[in-house]
Formats: C-alpha cells, structure tokens, sequence
C-alpha cells in the first residue's frame, strides 16, 4: 500500500474504520499515484488521508485505494456528482466499510464428508 505521504504503514483493508468520511475507490488505472488521487478528490472537501493498496510482493497496484475526508458531507458530494474518470479509467467511488461488515453473498462452509470418522490403522 501507498500513501500520499510515501509512508509504509501496515494498515490493511481489514482495518478500514467505521470513518464517515472515508471512500473506497474502486476501478484505479495501475498508473494512479496517490497524489493524483488527492488532486482530483481535493475538489470535494479537506482530504486529510489518501492510499492506493498495492500488492505487498510486485508492489503493483491492486486497483483501488480509499480517501478520507475531514467532513463527511464530502462523500455525499462525491456520491452525487459523478461519474469519475481519472487516469483514462472511470472510477467508482463508494462509501466505505469495514471488511468484516460485509459478509461474502454465497459463501457457504466447506464440509468434508467422513471428516468425523476416524480411521484406526
């Protein structure tokens, strides 16, 4: 991950807070820096943190990254003045969440059948 500040923290998507002024932007060219991100969002509000999540071993972008805003009627602005486009790709902005809130839709448990039977050699 990167940030606008170039700082290597160890924040992950997992521990994105409740923020209500924090956006996931989904949809980033591989090419979009988080400068630029802090330029095009800036028009919306005081951003106060900008990352771009990047794959920890080829250090490529993963796609998308997460702005925050110091006022959260920022988001609302964002939210309704679209559609984005940055680095030649439309963007989709979206109000973020933690990882944990939402639930895979689908996702069901592995069951290995006889994995209650032991076996007795």
């Amino acid at each position: 991950m990167e940030t606008d500040s170039q700082q290597s923290n160890s924040v992950s998507p997992n521990d994105v807070s409740q923020d209500p002024g924090k956006m996931f932007i989904g949809g980033l060219s591989w090419q979009t820096a988080p400068e630029t991100l802090r330029e095009y969002f800036g028009k919306y509000g005081e951003i106060t943190e900008v990352m771009v999540m990047k794959d920890p071993s080829t250090r490529r972008s993963r796609g998308f990254g997460f702005v925050t805003f110091a006022d959260p009627n920022s988001v609302d602005k964002v939210l309704t003045n679209g559609p984005h486009e940055l680095d030649g790709k439309k963007i989709d902005p979206k109000i973020a969440f933690p990882k944990r809130a939402h639930p895979k839709v689908g996702h069901k448990p592995v069951i290995y059948p006889f994995a209650h039977k032991r076996r007795v050699y």
